[in-house]
């Protein structure tokens, strides 16, 4: 029975060699039948105590023997053809091998510890391929005489070969670099944003209490860092005439703050306040310097780890996605509508309890191109670019390419689309509206029209309806009737007679 000792079966990785043994005819003693042999499928049977034969190198060298020795030209060719077996296929210098070894006797059978790979041996050379516990145990003990069943190699040779090909192996079988933990992006960007919070605070308080002694400083260099660089060189502002501040402002600036030394309003103070807030800005230039180192170090690992996220929305927001979702696995699980709005978790629940829109951007609103269109397309940007984030995310978690090509074209995609946005969405029409924003041809037309002078009126047209105060009036005088006259009677005095009409 002829045994196939595969890499993956070496205890510490792969030693670079590919070979085949044979358990052999035991001979035995004179005293013995000549002819009696221990046969392999006994040895088999004899499981529990198989690891007896294995004990010393010389009990190894009396149960198998080499057959074949192939080694490989260099690292390359083992790591390629270990790949192979890891894959379950069948590489061209084992299929030649088999062919020139095993395939000459077909009555011998191989025990190989790999039931897939036997299968494919099967299927291509029309081997007979042993697998059981058998022959794992099999393997355990030629394991560990490898040094006593190999010679012409060194220990030390093998040893550093076996290490060396075991890391490259295991690098393949995780897909595991160096420069792809994200881990380090979550530090990075939380010690960033805390470097931040505490640059601000340490800032504040350096022109507050710098202030009470030099309050027109802080109105005339408003950079912070060139504000405690000053600082940290002028002392008390008794020595800004004598000091030299042209590495760190402007000349016109200098001469102003020289000029406002004169005349400040500011109260005296004593030498160790003056000496505690020079430490103070001694802390504040340290942790400045360090933010830009740190910000360097982000941007390198961010383009190491995620180019196609960095390029589409930029180191910083690319960084606080990754560390909002946890790792780039997690982010690249969530598809394009979460990648838009998170980080704005706490709005969206109360939209959603108070039954009011939702939010259209969380932190993918400080990108850049959100942050360079209008007010109106904001919502329509931040779903495009959500959506072109989301595929560069699972490009650079899940593709084996390290480059920025998908996340440069998206991008270009992107920012043409904001131009026809904001160009009004002028853009050229093709298919069905054409038709649709067709034009009719304009027509003249000629005809005499004959002039109407009907029309030239300037007098007020009288209304027909008449008011009704007018019929009420007319009604009344229809119904009332004619009333007699009364007769004037005329009294005579004294003689005068009375007429009676």
């Amino acid at each position: 029975m002829y045994i196939y000792v595969t890499p993956t079966n070496l205890c510490s990785g792969y030693i670079g060699l590919l070979f085949l043994v044979v358990v052999p005819r035991r001979e035995a003693s004179a005293a013995a039948r000549p002819l009696s042999t221990l046969q392999p499928c006994k040895l088999l049977t004899e499981v529990d105590s198989l690891w007896k034969e294995f004990e010393t190198p010389e009990k190894a060298n009396k149960v198998v023997k080499l057959k074949h020795f192939e080694k490989f030209q260099d690292t390359t060719e083992a790591l390629a053809a270990a790949t192979a077996l890891v894959e379950g296929k069948l590489g061209k210098s084992l299929k030649k091998i088999l062919k020139k070894v095993v395939a000459k006797e077909a009555h011998e059978q191989l025990a190989i510890t790999d039931a897939k790979l036997g299968g494919v041996i099967k299927d291509k050379l029309n081997l007979s391929c042993v697998h059981s516990p058998a022959v794992a145990e099999l393997m355990r003990g030629i394991r560990n005489q490898m040094e006593g069943l190999i010679t012409g190699l060194p220990p030390r040779e093998i040893s550093a070969m076996s290490l060396g090909l075991a890391h490259s192996l295991s690098r393949y079988k995780l897909k595991f670099s160096p420069d792809k933990v994200d881990t380090m992006i979550v530090q990075a960007i939380s010690l960033l944003d805390d470097l931040d919070k505490e640059l601000n605070n340490y800032i504040m308080r350096c022109r507050e209490w710098y202030g009470w002694h030099f309050p027109e400083l802080g109105k005339i260099i408003t950079d912070n860092l060139a504000y405690c660089k000053s600082v940290r060189k002028i002392g008390d502002r008794t020595n800004v005439a004598t000091t030299d501040l042209s590495d760190i402002l402007p000349e016109e600036i200098e001469a102003e703050v020289k000029l406002a030394a004169e005349i400040s309003m500011g109260t005296e103070v004593s030498e160790e306040d003056i000496g505690n807030i020079m430490h103070l800005c001694d802390q504040v230039i340290e942790i400045t310097d360090y933010r830009a180192q740190l910000y360097d170090y982000l941007k390198n690992r961010m383009m190491a780890i995620a180019p196609n996220l960095t390029v589409m929305v930029g180191e910083l927001v690319g960084a606080r996605l990754i560390s909002h979702a946890g790792s780039l696995l997690n982010l690249a699980k969530h598809p394009a509508s979460t990648v838009q709005i998170l980080g704005a978790e706490k709005a969206l629940f109360r939209a959603l309890k108070t039954r009011r829109d939702t939010p259209k951007y969380g932190l993918i609103y400080h990108a850049s191109l959100v942050g360079q269109t209008t007010a109106k397309n904001k919502g329509k940007i931040s779903r495009m670019l959500a959506a072109k984030t989301s595929l560069a995310i699972r490009y650079d978690a899940l593709g084996e390419d390290t480059n920025a090509e998908m996340g440069v074209e998206n991008r270009a995609k992107l920012e043409a689309r904001l131009r026809q946005l904001e160009e009004k969405g002028i853009r050229r029409i093709s298919g069905s509206g054409k038709a649709l924003a067709r034009a009719d041809k304009y027509q003249h037309k000629s005809d005499v029209k004959v002039y109407d002078p009907s029309g030239d009126s300037t007098l007020p047209s009288t209304s027909k309806k008449r008011k009704i105060e007018e019929v009420e009036a007319e009604e009344a005088e229809q119904i009332t009737v004619t009333k007699p006259k009364k007769i004037k009677k005329e009294k005579t005095v004294e003689g005068e007679s009375l007429h009676f009409l």
